[in-house]
């Protein structure tokens, strides 16, 4: 298992490049609200956080990067809303928009170093993989393509064609780009040269990110589907399906240990033996589940749409702590240095702690 760098940082929207949800922090014991930000428009966007500062997107197409108190650093202005999280790599942020611009922009300054144009809007994060000295970013776009560039300079190094939108973010792991597309296929795709190594049916149409496990992927659909899949085998190894809801995961798995956690749009939190595919316990939390779920030590934190927090135990999902914002979340918070940090439909960004 990867964990993110350090527990002071949560530098991509799900902790770390295979997309696990895992923090390394623990969540704070007795969350208090520490502070808001208005961003002045709706949050679709994730928080990220690492070097002491916090980065989110807003719909008003603004990135702003607040510090942990949560005053404002700076702001940017960028051509069109933001609904993908942003990547956070050492001292660089990768933030993609509806317009397809990818940029690349200083952390510390907000000065753009680089923008990289894709065909058609971004909706999910950036990750990036290092090899031979060179780092590659990787972010799919609704022009049907995931493309890759250099981290450093923008420039291109290969796009690879799907069927359809790339809407979710891709899992970067061994050397491998992993995603699911509004194809249905699941795609493992060779990052130093773009070449694909295999393509797995899994479903009609994928929308969130995976989370990977080794040779293993755990990823839901649209039609409900929560399933597992071998990468060597090219075989899904279980599926589970409630037959009378089809409910679409929009959200993303979070996987630790034997367990496997996400929320659905019936909404349910649902956890997973990993292995079995055996369902270990569920949770209905009142409302539809868009945001990824975060474990953190032997606990969930979850965010539903009705804007309600929920921390949950993993080993049973019995509820041990629960906060109202009174607005829809449908991103997952960042878990660091003990802290929550999560956005909503009202514009604000909200941090908990001690």
């Amino acid at each position: 298992m990867v964990y993110p760098q350090e527990q002071t940082a949560w530098p991509l929207f799900r902790g770390n490049k295979q997309l696990t949800g895992v923090a390394a922090s623990e969540l704070p014991r007795d969350p208090k609200l520490l502070w808001t930000f208005d961003t002045g428009d709706m949050i679709k966007s994730a928080p990220v956080a690492a070097n002491g500062k916090i980065v989110i997107g807003s719909t008003n197409g603004m990135v702003y990067c607040l510090d942990t108190s949560g005053k404002k650093i700076w702001e940017h202005e960028t051509e069109n809303s933001i609904e993908a999280p942003a990547l956070i790599l050492e001292s660089t942020v990768y933030i993609g928009n509806l317009d397809g611009q990818l940029l690349a922009i200083d952390l510390h300054s907000g000065k753009v170093k680089w923008e990289y144009r894709c065909e058609n809007q971004i909706s999910g994060s950036p990750n990036y993989w290092t090899s031979d000295g060179q780092t590659s970013i990787v972010v799919g776009s609704y022009d049907f393509y995931l493309h890759c560039v250099d981290a450093e300079t923008g420039e291109v190094r290969w796009k690879y064609e799907t069927d359809n939108f790339v809407n979710g973010a891709a899992a970067c792991f061994d050397g491998k780009a992993i995603f699911g597309g509004c194809d249905g296929f699941l795609h493992i795709v060779n990052i130093s040269d773009g070449r694909l190594i295999s393509k797995i049916d899994v479903a009609t149409y994928v929308a969130s990110s995976v989370a990977v496990d080794g040779n293993h992927v755990y990823l839901g659909d649209y039609d409900g589907k929560f399933s597992k899949v071998d990468l060597q085998t090219k075989k899904v190894l279980w599926t589970w399906l409630d037959e009378e809801t089809l409910l679409p995961f929009i959200a993303s798995p979070a996987l630790k240990d034997d367990k496997v956690v996400i929320g659905n749009n019936d909404k349910y939190i649902y956890c997973f033996d990993k292995d079995s595919g055996e369902l270990r316990w569920k949770h209905n939390t009142g409302r539809k589940i868009d945001a990824s779920s975060v474990i953190s030590g032997d606990k969930v934190l979850t965010a539903n749409t009705r804007g309600d927090l929920i921390i949950s135990n993993l080993e049973n999902g019995e509820v041990v702590w629960t906060y109202e914002l009174g607005s829809s979340v449908l991103s997952n918070p960042a878990v660091f240095s003990g802290k929550i940090v999560t956005g909503a439909f009202d514009g604000f960004v909200y941090c908990f702690g001690e």
